[in-house]
């Protein structure tokens, strides 16, 4: 069965429903829409199931220049297979619940165009053979997107949400291509596998221009992972529907620049500052999203900087050379972030459309199924220890942190104090939502369309972590054996029984400890949190973290103000003088023709008339000249 398939028909479903979603009713357009998606699960799981992952398929060549040659050529390896079954697994889900969740908007047919598109751009980038076609793929997701976060586009916020993170994510996208260009410099070609092959002929450990290379690329994986200092556009992206923000958040776009990092190991194992740049800023990143998130009154921006905190894991896993965690981690996140995410929009369909935790509370009782499948959902992103996946992937970064080749003590720290602020942030938000009294009536009971996918999806976010289970009893687990012919296992600075355990009963305790000061700030003693935080220096500081530590505030300064007033002081210089005078002398032509156009048929004849005389004079002239 070929590979090619499986971005074939999302890709097809989007092509007709572009076509024809104003002709289609509901049923036709969620048919296709789940359909596409559906055959491309399927066949994906196949692939793997029957020939364990292993296919490179040529479809045709894409461009030909002197000696360069790009190709349709699309991959299934091990690393590429674990994407694509999560992209189309849980993309799947996801369109499913849309089904229930965009059920009677006037643009439903658009919404599963796009969605089929963003999965279908997102396949193609992790399947891709070669960096030019990975591009493709990468810029689709952009593009998507922006097309998707706009949706509601006739509100001027949603507009201005879409708007920003097409254009900083493009600065990602600018380092990314420069990176490119010196990757075709120094090896003549984009070919993924002839990349990594030819790196460790072409440079040495710390070599100025492979550093320069993977500063670039990791650029581009900060821009759309929504990592510092890139990272302002995330929060704001939760102006598109629900369904986006789980699709974005879970199985495509910010989980690019994991992808990217990890397909480029080899690149990144040669330069040690890259590597260490990418360390500092997931640690960084997990520590400041927590810290936003925990301020946050939105519940789709808790979420949101919750992403970012957990994406801040990974890079920290691909920092210390741990790979195989950062996928594994990867892979769990899909699960409980698509689940959490698709419960919170449960929650807000059932209060027509509310996303203020502070108008909420009660649901407990009135929307006992999506109580559970929350619960799960929050368990697994807090760690909730031995019966949650979050536990096994998240710790097993956290430990790997100190113990790791490229470890330090302070990645560790950080970790551990990401643990208890996301089971601050975490369970404050379930406690918002779900206990006390009820503050908004709920106007509908969400579906078997949006309920059966988080039922699949808080199965998933339990057991998915016990296939990496055995690393604990100092073994390789099946997820890194899977993983070993793509990704080098990772080198072990410290390895000690005794105190991987100790590591893992301290993160345990600091994610429990998290949710008993949520429970005591939200439910036992509120009052005094509230008097706590309405303190000057603690208010100015809460203040900060809502606004995302002030980010939007710095880059308008420092680049939006400044190229603003330049262009006022440029609008009038002498080359926008001629294009302006050109388009003048245009528009005065075109008056002038129009004149000529009267509707009168005796104007028109005697046109023809005197165009005939002018004619025949300057023939009979020259005849006798």
């Amino acid at each position: 069965m070929s590979a090619l398939l499986i971005p074939a028909f999302p890709f097809l479903g989007a092509l007709l429903l572009m076509l024809g979603w104003k002709r289609f009713g509901c049923i036709a357009v969620s048919v296709i829409g789940c359909g596409s998606i559906g055959m491309a699960a399927l066949i994906a799981f196949l692939i793997v199931a029957t020939q364990g992952g292993q296919q490179v398929q040529h479809a045709w060549n894409w461009l030909q220049a002197g000696t360069f040659s790009a190709g349709i050529d699309l991959r299934m390896d091990a690393l590429s297979s674990i994407f694509v079954l999560v992209i189309t697994g849980v993309g799947l889900l996801i369109h499913v619940y849309s089904t229930g969740y965009m059920k009677g908007d006037p643009d439903y047919g658009r919404f599963f165009a796009c969605m089929n598109l963003f999965v279908g751009a997102m396949l193609m980038l992790v399947m891709a053979d070669n960096l030019l076609l990975l591009y493709f793929g990468w810029e689709g997701v952009g593009l998507c997107s922006y097309l998707l976060i706009g949706f509601w586009y006739k509100d001027p916020a949603n507009g201005y949400a879409a708007r920003k993170a097409f254009i900083v994510t493009r600065i990602g996208d600018t380092a990314m291509a420069i990176a490119l260009f010196l990757l075709f410099q120094h090896t003549g070609v984009l070919d993924i596998p002839t990349i990594l092959g030819k790196a460790g002929q072409l440079w040495t450990s710390g070599d100025a221009t492979v550093t320069l290379i993977a500063l670039l690329l990791l650029g581009g994986a900060v821009g759309k992972s929504a990592q510092l200092p890139l990272q302002t556009w995330l929060p704001d992206a939760m102006a598109g529907p629900t369904p986006v923000s789980a699709l974005i958040h879970a199985a495509t776009m910010v989980t690019a620049g994991v992808y990217l990092v990890a397909r480029m190991h080899t690149v990144f194992e040669l330069s040690p500052l890259a590597q260490t740049a990418t360390a500092v800023i997931g640690a960084i990143t997990l520590l400041l999203a927590g810290f936003s998130a925990l301020v946050q009154t939105d519940i789709k921006r808790v979420l949101a900087y919750s992403t970012i905190s957990q994406i801040g894991y990974m890079f920290l896993a691909l920092g210390v050379g741990a790979w195989s965690a950062a996928i594994f981690h990867f892979v769990t996140h899909a699960f409980f972030k698509a689940l959490l995410f698709m419960a919170a929009g449960g929650v807000i369909v059932a209060l027509h459309h509310e996303q203020n935790m502070f108008k909420m509370g009660g649901l407990k009782k009135l929307l006992p199924a999506v109580y559970w499948v929350f619960l799960i959902g929050a368990a697994s992103l807090t760690a909730i220890p031995l019966v949650t996946a979050g536990f096994y992937s998240k710790d097993q970064i956290i430990w790997l942190s100190w113990s790791a080749a490229g470890g330090h003590t302070g990645y560790w720290l950080a970790a551990l104090l990401g643990a208890l602020l996301t089971g601050m942030y975490t369970f404050r938000m379930f406690f918002l939502v779900f206990y006390g009294e009820a503050k908004t009536q709920v106007h509908h009971i969400p579906g078997p369309a949006m309920m059966i996918p988080l039922y699949i999806l808080a199965v998933l976010s339990t057991v998915a972590g016990f296939i990496e289970l055995p690393h604990t009893m100092g073994h390789l687990a099946l997820f890194s054996q899977w993983l070993q012919p793509v990704l080098p296992p990772v080198q072990m600075l410290h390895e000690s029984a005794g105190m991987e355990w100790t590591s893992q009963v301290l993160s345990a305790l600091l994610a429990l400890s998290g949710i008993g000061l949520a429970y005591a700030w939200v439910i036992r003693r509120p009052q005094g949190m509230s008097d706590f935080l309405e303190m000057p220096a603690i208010a100015w500081l809460r203040g900060c973290w809502a606004r995302g530590w002030d980010f939007d505030f710095v880059y308008d300064m420092l680049l939006v103000r400044p190229f603003v007033r330049l262009s006022r002081m440029n609008r009038r210089d002498l080359v926008d003088k001629l294009y302006t005078g050109l388009a003048w002398l245009m528009e005065r032509c075109h008056n002038a023709l129009a004149r000529t156009q009267s509707g009168l048929l005796r104007w028109y004849v005697m046109g023809v008339v005197l165009g005939a005389v002018t004619i025949l004079s300057v023939l009979i002239w020259r005849l006798y000249e």
